[in-house]
């Protein structure tokens, strides 16, 4: 096919070739026009190619197109992403009556929809964007990027998505379409009329879902012969990441004619991007239970007799943990919420449940302390996820560096599988086959392996490679026992694996994997020793420089960033939906009172006293508020050399502090846990949360901004931590800003700095809240002498004071915190005593008093209390304040009834009729409720706590209810009811010997609706 650019008004065309036509595709052509009035929305027209005048069109590449990835907007202006050049891979089924083949993608061009700005560079695009050549390319705009903040004129918008697309590392299903998104037992269980709909796919393994779905919801309105002509002319291309390779080879036959037997071995490992990102920029879990770097990868052995299937995952350990700061090989972890992990870590073995059967964790993690850190999280809360799952739910810690330190990599090849828990399940999970000709399921896999290392790359590469061997051995042992010493097999196997983990690692760390010499020639070498040296140089240097700008551009892809629109297909009838939706909000959500305590403290870089916290934490009987939000300043003194190596321990220890007095209140009714910290030097912040909230307590991060020597020093500047609570988001900040009677340009500069400069993941801003509290020392004075505000200060004369405070004028005048709301100052200021005195200073700088420590706040918060704490630990106060507020839950099964009946109501209107007063008039029936929520990939009505893995327990008193009359019962007049029939006793005995409780065969819902699709 090939792609047009028209004018007047601007119009991309992508039209079928000849060469499609010789392969029997209809000549059709897709049309993509930008909406004027708003260019996040596109009208899409799909028509015969004799109606698309091409006389004035000019053909804007000559490259024979592939077909299209979808649409994005960046930087207000729409682009259509078109695949220019991929090849083809192999066929990993050529025995199939239907060739399952893979095609690699090399090159992905973006045209602009809205604008000519980008024509003339796009067409400059026409020389193969090979994964060299982007990175080459990446590397001097980085280079340009730290020598001058002005973009270059000609820069594309999209080249940081180009790179990443043109990297090799994408794949997609040639002609006739399949779902490679899907492994093949998964794809045998569908009916064969679905075997070839573009529309059913492995949502987690799709990367383009997010810039395709408007081109997919486009398909599924046209009428049947339409969608099948518009598969058929393959305009619409699904890719996954990660690693796809085919050897085909003679292996030896029986003594019958002499004749070899072709078989070919396929590896195909699927990228999961639902926590996608690079090695440093994302760790851990989310909280939805998805894991970084998660992949499944797909040993396939095809023959003319059989095709085996065998399929292992990898993912980053499952509990909430990050690397921040400069990272070099002695990798510092920090375990962010160590006592709230535990409906996450839940949440990600469930997903792995429910897909593939029973879990065996194999945890590669070593002795040194960070890793040992995480090995014994791993296993405290797999152990409580024990009591869900029982013995379905294991897992094997085994040492990886300490075995290769004693024995080398022979030890770990000949020990692993010997293991107890790996050796058991290996023969009870097994591998799924099927019969080449008929695709008839002879034996399906039962359960599966999931390994981690740190990474999940070279470690875990080495171990899932001797798993693979191990279930081609079962397989072989029991059908063709010859093939067990077949050299070309094992040889081809070997290299697969080896650029498998290739692959993997210059996806996530930006090299090629360690350990690839032994995995290959299954030999330790002192050219590999070297290698992996440099590797591991360059995976430091590019982790901890590069990888930031790379983590942006995923973002942007996967539609991650928090400001980005979603390109929408120009359809009438559902922006109207979509609309009256929006403007019931109330009538699907409810909400909930919340209460959250906050405070601040400047401590003076000293530890704990053995002053009690209780009239700080607890003051005027204060009872169990949701949320504590704690601010410190100082934690550490701020010496150069705090600055430069900020010591943890101190927050540790007022961590400790803090939990201890919650602990040992008085009148305790509620468990609290320490949700999430962060440290910025001397500035910290503590989020600490009832523990019965955990599991609503959702998309938790931390983010810092230094302020000190224009941003280069920690000494001074915020740290944040923001979060959803149900559907509401909150940012809560801490501050220290710049000191100084006069400073106050400083002070409000450093505002800014924190503002525009703080940002949490996927384009998050502090912009992006529905609520926000600072509590921070703000350094900003009273302009008034020192006797005046002292003499004030003493008599309580706060009015006259707060009429000079710096802070009140910087809000007025719109300086700073503009849009800000802060409680009465009701108390003396707090700034500065004599330590362990009430005593305002005394030394010889006579300070002037001040109320540095401030809350403010912005949103929808009910100030209920707002005070100082009168410990005398610092030479400042601690302020506090409790606030009221409101988070919405939104009923998901609500919302989706009214969208239904809004649209159906919207597709029946008449000619003539106010549609608007229409909708304004609909109420929703009361007997929605009876249905379930509609399941999702994270979550399904039949899969929640109450009742694990979909089991419903039939009990014995429900079978007896007859609150209602059978409808299907018979009159008693009727002539029927004396027809020979079993009784009731009878029914209910054979009830009650069916199997019980009942297990359904659950796999989640594709995304979009399906649909019949035959050719490409």
């Amino acid at each position: 096919m090939h792609l047009y650019l028209g004018h007047n008004p601007r119009t991309l065309y992508l039209v079928t070739g000849s060469h499609d036509e010789r392969k029997g595709r209809p000549q059709r052509a897709l049309v993509f026009r930008a909406v004027e009035a708003n260019p996040a929305q596109v009208i899409v027209e799909f028509l015969p190619k004799d109606e698309v005048n091409l006389t004035s069109a000019v053909r804007l590449t000559s490259r024979v197109i592939k077909g299209c990835l979808g649409l994005i907007s960046v930087e207000n202006d729409t682009f259509l992403a078109v695949v220019s050049s991929a090849t083809e891979v192999g066929n990993t089924r050529p025995f199939d009556s239907q060739p399952e083949s893979v095609a690699k993608i090399h090159e992905v061009l973006f045209y602009c929809l809205t604008s000519h700005s980008w024509d003339d560079f796009s067409a400059s695009q026409d020389t193969l964007l090979n994964p060299e050549n982007a990175d080459a390319l990446m590397t001097r705009e980085q280079q340009h990027y730290s020598q001058s903040t002005t973009p270059p004129v000609f820069e594309h918008p999209c080249m940081p998505l180009t790179k990443i697309l043109s990297s090799g590392s994408f794949y997609y299903a040639l002609d006739p379409a399949w779902d490679l998104s899907s492994r093949l037992p998964v794809r045998l269980a569908r009916d064969r009329s679905d075997a070839h709909d573009i529309g059913i796919f492995d949502e987690r393994f799709v990367w383009n879902e997010y810039i395709v779905r408007s081109l997919l919801n486009f398909r599924e309105r046209l009428d049947p012969l339409e969608r099948e002509e518009l598969d058929k002319c393959q305009f619409i291309i699904l890719a996954i990441q990660g690693y796809v390779g085919v050897f085909t080879m003679a292996l030896p036959a029986p003594p019958v004619n002499g004749a070899p037997i072709i078989a070919t071995l396929s590896l195909i490992s699927r990228l999961g991007w639902r926590r996608a990102g690079t090695r440093f920029n994302t760790r851990g879990v989310d909280d939805d239970g998805n894991t970084a770097n998660f992949v499944e990868t797909e040993t396939i052995l095809t023959t003319d007799q059989h095709c085996v299937s065998y399929t292992q995952v990898r993912g980053s350990v499952p509990l909430f943990w990050e690397q921040q700061g400069l990272q070099t090989f002695g990798q510092r972890i920090q375990i962010t919420r160590p006592h709230a992990s535990q409906p996450a870590f839940e949440r990600h073995f469930a997903h792995l449940m429910e897909e593939y059967g029973a879990t065996h964790a194999i945890n590669l993690l070593g002795s040194k302390e960070n890793e040992a850190i995480l090995t014994s999280a791993y296993a405290k809360h797999l152990q409580i996820a024990r009591g869900i799952w029982g013995d379905e739910l294991s897992i094997t810690h085994y040492d990886f560096h300490n075995a290769v330190r004693i024995g080398g990599h022979d030890s770990v090849m000949r020990d692993v599988c010997r293991l107890e828990g790996v050796n058991n399940n290996m023969e009870r999970y097994g591998f799924t086959m099927c019969d080449a000709s008929t695709d008839s399921l002879i034996t399906e896999q039962k359960g599966v392996f999931r390994t981690n290392c740190l990474d999940c790359l070279d470690r875990t590469n080495f171990v899932q490679d001797i798993f693979s061997r191990k279930a081609l051995e079962q397989y072989l042992s029991l059908v063709h026992r010859e093939w067990l010493q077949a050299g070309a097999l094992w040889m081809h196997h070997r290299e697969l694996w080896a650029e498998n983990g290739d692959a993997l690692s210059r996806i996530y760390a930006g090299t090629g994997a360690l350990n690839t010499s032994v995995t290959r020639t299954g030999k330790r070498t002192l050219a590999g020793v070297l290698s992996d040296a440099t590797k591991s140089v360059s995976r430091a240097y590019i982790n901890n420089f590069q990888d930031k700008g790379k983590q942006i551009a995923i973002d942007m892809f996967l539609g991650n960033m928090n400001n980005q629109r979603q390109v929408n297909i120009f359809d009438p009838i559902h922006d109207s939906v979509g609309k009256a939706l929006q403007q019931r909000l109330s009538e699907y959500s409810t909400t909930q009172s919340c209460s959250i305590f906050t405070g601040t403290w400047n401590v003076n870089g000293r530890l704990p006293s053995s002053e009690s916290l209780l009239p700080w934490l607890f003051p005027r009987n204060i009872c169990r508020p949701d949320l504590f939000i704690l601010g410190f300043q100082e934690i550490v003194q701020l010496t150069a050399q705090q600055i430069v190596q900020p010591d943890p321990e101190k927050k540790r220890i007022w961590e400790q502090k803090v939990m201890e007095t919650l602990e040992r209140r008085p009148q305790r009714t509620c468990d609290y846990v320490l949700l999430r910290s962060e440290q910025l030097v001397g500035t910290a912040i503590l989020v600490i949360v009832r523990s019965d909230l955990t599991a609503v307590i959702r998309n938790v991060e931390g983010a810092a901004r230094k302020t000190g020597l224009r941003g280069m020093s920690g000494n001074k500047g915020g740290v944040g931590v923001r979060l959803d609570y149900h559907d509401t988001s909150f940012c809560f900040l801490t501050a220290h800003l710049a000191a100084g009677h006069s400073n106050i340009e400083e002070r409000n500069a450093d505002f800014h700095t924190i503002v525009k400069g703080l940002h949490f993941q996927k384009g998050k801003t502090l912009s992006s809240h529905e609520n926000i509290i600072w509590l921070a020392d703000t350094n900003y004075r009273i302009d008034l002498d020192n006797e005046n505000v002292r003499a004030r200060s003493e008599a309580d004369d706060f009015d006259s004071l707060v009429a000079a405070d710096q802070l009140r004028q910087a809000i007025d005048n719109g300086d700073a915190f503009a849009g800000y709301e802060e409680g009465p100052m009701l108390f003396r200021p707090t700034y500065k005593y004599d330590l362990g005195t009430d005593n305002y200073d005394t030394s010889e700088k006579m300070r002037i008093p001040a109320w540095t420590d401030r809350i403010l706040f912005k949103g929808r918060f009910d100030l209920a209390v707002y005070s100082r704490a009168e410990l005398k630990g610092s030479d400042h106060r601690p302020v506090f304040a409790l606030f009221r507020s409101e988070v919405r839950i939104i009923d998901v099964a609500k919302r989706a009834a009214l969208s239904r009946l809004l649209l159906e109501n919207t597709l029946s209107a008449t000619p003539g009729e106010k549609l608007d007063e229409k909708l304004a008039s609909l109420v929703l029936p009361d007997d929605y409720s009876e249905l379930p929520p509609p399941s999702t990939d994270d979550d399904a009505w039949w899969n929640r706590p109450e009742h694990p893995k979909g089991i419903f327990p039939i009990s014995v008193a429900h079978l007896l209810e007859s609150n209602a009359a059978n409808p299907f019962d018979s009159p008693e007049e009727s002539p029927f009811s004396s027809s020979p029939s079993s009784s009731d006793e009878e029914l209910y005995s054979h009830a009650m010997g069916l199997q019980s409780p009942i297990t359904p065969v659950r796999k989640p819902p594709p995304p979009p609706p399906r649909s019949r699709y035959t050719d490409v």
